[in-house]
């Protein structure tokens, strides 16, 4: 698939707002400083499609871009790490929980993991979450170009074993770079399958 077109639509804080349900969408998630940002500008080839922050908790709403005019890419608040209140934070839960179980066109939900970071408790606890849900989703490994190889290798070999205790099938994951455009070609390839099978 070759993206010739992105642009964004709407910010919305309710999945009752977003945009018509008539088309597929895939939404990106992660914990703060995943990396989430660039990697969205490296998938669609625009650098400020999706703005990057060094300060963790800068997405705050759900975010919808429209991409080649047949599906949505949206863009969600990441979670832990973040310098925001409590009643905000639980705001921003209710929020991602009410679209991520009600949005009836979501394909499927992209949680990104940093590879350079050992398992971490909120990203297995959110994965678990899905499950629990049975929600689709695809593991996005990040930042595989800034681990050394055997950090990474370790890194991912944890997380599978980790995963085959929690999952009679291991959940499918796609190790990316934002810099290098490493596993564009395999988010976009997957993408394009789903469009195909999406019932109007």
């Amino acid at each position: 698939m070759e993206i010739h077109d992105a642009r964004f639509v709407v910010s919305n804080s309710d999945y009752k707002k977003c945009p018509s349900p008539d088309i597929p969408e895939y939404a990106f998630i992660g914990r703060s400083n995943v990396g989430k940002s660039s990697l969205i500008n490296m998938l669609t080839g625009r650098k400020n499609l999706a703005k990057i922050s060094g300060t963790p908790g800068k997405t705050r709403l759900i975010n919808h871009f429209k991409i080649n005019d047949s599906w949505y890419l949206v863009d969600l608040p990441g979670y832990g790490f973040a310098k925001i209140s409590k009643t905000i934070r639980n705001e921003w839960e209710k929020m991602l929980q009410d679209y991520l179980l009600h949005r009836i066109n979501l394909k499927n939900t992209f949680i990104l993991i940093d590879s350079r970071l050992k398992p971490q408790n909120n990203d297995l606890g959110f994965i678990s979450w899905f499950g629990e849900n049975n929600l689709p989703f695809v593991i996005l490994f990040t930042k595989s170009d800034k681990p050394s190889k055997a950090i990474m290798n370790s890194n991912l070999e944890t997380y599978k074993n980790i995963l085959a205790e929690m999952w009679e099938e291991i959940p499918v994951s796609i190790i990316t770079s934002a810099r290098t455009g490493k596993g564009k070609a395999e988010i976009l390839s997957m993408i394009e399958t789903l469009n195909q099978n999406f019932k109007r």
